[in-house]
């Protein structure tokens, strides 16, 4: 029996092995080998999720080894990339044939096939998700066959895959949207926090990106914008806040310090009033919290399982350190995300039910009838998935 566990250690697990892989025949002598053993699979990227999407007791498989850029396309506006490939190795080469990924995270650590399964995104009003820049994938099913879908291949497993949880198969290759290497210029600066709340349709439509990071307690909040900009990329690189260079080199920052997060998006007008019942929440209930509250926007999409799906959205993202204890304050956060009809990131900590879930999302029906049609006997869940699952299914 192997042991594993996710970036911040909160999150453990004892599979019957986990298994590396770095070529697609690999992954699938591997799903035909677990699957003829009765085992359940799931995929790991680089273990940042804060979500128990990877625990299980049968076979996790490691697609770090699978990595690297396959192709791109500039003048269909595509790349094509392995899953287990790091955001922060595609910079570069994606860089060198002229084009760049169209957003990305605070953070460039994680695999891309698992960012896209959780519908990780950066900021930006104009913006969506990586999911939505998904424009194909590759899969390895439950027997071992491949199936490659798009929106004109499969298009209903497309839809599911382009947010699929790891439920569906392994995911060996994605193909997705890239545009024109652009460069960014950077600001950060120090803002009263109802200034900022009253203006926020102002500072997001005034450059490319923008957030917030708020301390519990302060008056004023630490906003950050980032601008497209013509003007050569200064080096050495400077310190956050200050950098100008290529926006691989500047959406992407330093987060080392191990902590355990809740991120919901709330519809976008309601985003000033739910940052503001949270902090009143925050200081009333847990005046001791010393990790900030970030505050993103985020643009409306057609992903199937998206948080943003048909509404443009507002994030809220709290933290807490991983030496102290999350639960009382992320069920707090929860409570109140929900007056709001808040959905939960994929990858991060949430402890909603699944109807609960089915009442925020549209298409969740549907995606599990597509997810259950393609792997039937289940082996792409885990217990936290099945937890989820409608009863009908």
């Amino acid at each position: 029996m192997a042991e594993w566990s996710n970036w911040s250690g909160r999150l453990h697990a004892k599979p019957a092995r986990v298994a590396s892989l770095s070529s697609e025949a690999e992954v699938v002598d591997a799903v035909r080998s677990a699957a003829n053993s009765g085992l359940r699979m799931r995929v790991v990227g680089a273990a940042h999720s804060h979500a128990p999407l990877v625990p299980t007791e049968g076979v996790v498989f490691d697609l770090a080894g699978l990595s690297g850029l396959v192709s791109v396309d500039p003048a269909a506006g595509t790349a094509r990339v392995h899953a287990g490939t790091r955001i922060a190795d595609l910079g570069v080469p994606l860089r060198a044939e002229g084009v760049a990924l169209l957003n990305q995270g605070d953070i460039d650590r994680q695999a891309i096939a698992g960012a896209v399964a959780t519908g990780t995104h950066g900021t930006g009003e104009k913006l969506r998700n990586l999911s939505a820049g998904v424009m194909g994938a590759r899969l390895i099913l439950a027997d071992g066959s491949r199936v490659d879908c798009s929106a004109e291949n499969e298009p209903e497993l497309f839809q599911a895959a382009r947010l699929n949880l790891g439920a569906l198969g392994v995911i060996t290759e994605l193909t997705l949207a890239v545009r024109p290497a652009y460069r960014l210029q950077e600001k950060i600066w120090l803002e009263d926090v109802d200034t900022v709340l009253d203006r926020l349709d102002e500072l997001a439509a005034a450059t490319r990106h923008f957030e917030f990071f708020w301390m519990p307690g302060r008056p004023r909040t630490a906003c950050k914008s980032l601008a497209e900009t013509d003007a050569d990329p200064v080096y050495p690189l400077a310190e956050e806040g200050e950098r100008r260079a290529w926006s691989d080199e500047v959406l992407a920052n330093e987060r080392n310090d191990k902590h355990s997060e809740m991120e919901y998006t709330v519809p976008r007008e309601d985003g000033p009033a739910c940052f503001r019942a949270l902090r009143e929440m925050l200081a009333r209930d847990f005046p001791d919290l010393a990790w900030p509250v970030e505050y993103r926007t985020l643009a409306e999409d057609d992903v199937w399982l998206s948080t943003a799906y048909q509404r443009p959205g507002a994030t809220l993202s709290v933290h807490q350190g991983v030496d102290q204890p999350d639960e009382p304050l992320f069920r707090a956060c929860e409570a109140l995300f929900a007056q709001f009809a808040g959905r939960p990131h994929w990858g991060k900590v949430h402890y909603r039910t699944g109807p609960e879930l089915a009442a925020l999302h549209p298409k969740w029906d549907d995606w599990w009838q597509v997810r259950d049609a393609w792997d039937p006997a289940g082996r792409f869940l885990n217990a936290h998935l099945e937890a989820l699952r409608p009863a009908n299914h």
